[in-house]
């Protein structure tokens, strides 16, 4: 499908934008890192010479700093402001986001911003389904060269609930978009489908029994976190972390 100027609409990904316009910033990595300074210019610079209004951007989780719709406004408004279609998916720290009142959000920014939950949007011939997800995170046991010798049951019986919880919303945007006739799908996650004691999980699962043809995760961000989870092909399924220090403020191009 022809964009602007004869180009072909594209869609693009990104995550953690941690925008902080109307809230404090409490991440010590964002305040003295090189990659962060100035990332909210770098990156509107970045979409202004890759998007088209025709493009779709994808961006997910942990949009703003900010824990109420009004510490929020300012950076809604910011994401509102890049070109294209604005599709928002929930992050662990998006407090202004009550997954039970997505539908309101959805008005209120009506022809403005999308928001991905219990629901899907579509992309040409793909349904864009998807939900926060969930993996576990620790506190892992280390030996004295860092490598993982065990962990808490207890805080690993809590992450299961919640995975479990998360499963059940994914499931619910698969379902409504394949009772709406749709088999092609692109599957968002805020949180990486495995952790880093995983070889696969339930949400890889998922992925393979519907047939995703990608898996795109992002909250993965800092260095030396940025190979904790699935990237490239596995098990016919193509994974991509699209964390926004990773990608160093540039959307990652998913489909033509």
């Amino acid at each position: 499908m022809a964009g602007k100027g004869g180009e072909e609409m594209a869609l693009y990904a990104i995550g953690d934008l941690h925008l902080h316009f109307q809230s404090e910033c409490p991440s010590p990595m964002q305040r003295t890192q090189g990659g962060w300074r100035n990332h909210e210019e770098v990156f509107r610079r970045n979409c202004a010479g890759l998007l088209t209004p025709e493009d779709t951007l994808v961006l997910l989780g942990d949009h703003s700093w900010g824990k109420t719709l009004a510490q929020c406004r300012e950076a809604l408004d910011y994401i509102a402001a890049l070109p294209g279609r604005k599709i928002l998916l929930r992050g662990n720290h998006d407090m202004f986001w009550d997954a039970g009142k997505t539908a309101k959000l959805n008005e209120l920014y009506r022809g403005r911003l999308h928001f991905l939950q219990g629901n899907y949007f579509t992309y040409r011939d793909y349904a864009l389904v998807g939900s926060k997800g969930y993996c576990f995170e620790g506190p892992f046991y280390l030996d004295k060269k860092g490598r993982i010798m065990g962990w808490d049951p207890e805080e690993e019986e809590k992450a299961e609930k919640i995975i479990q919880r998360e499963l059940g919303r994914l499931r619910a945007s698969f379902e409504a978009a394949r009772q709406d006739g749709h088999n092609r799908f692109i599957m968002l996650l805020h949180y990486p489908p495995t952790s880093v004691i995983e070889k696969r999980s339930p949400f890889t699962d998922l992925a393979e029994e519907y047939g995703a043809h990608q898996v795109i995760y992002a909250h993965c961000h800092g260095q030396s976190r940025f190979h904790d989870s699935i990237e490239g092909n596995f098990r016919s399924i193509e994974y991509h972390l699209v964390s926004g220090d990773y990608l160093r403020w540039m959307p990652r191009r998913l489909l033509d």
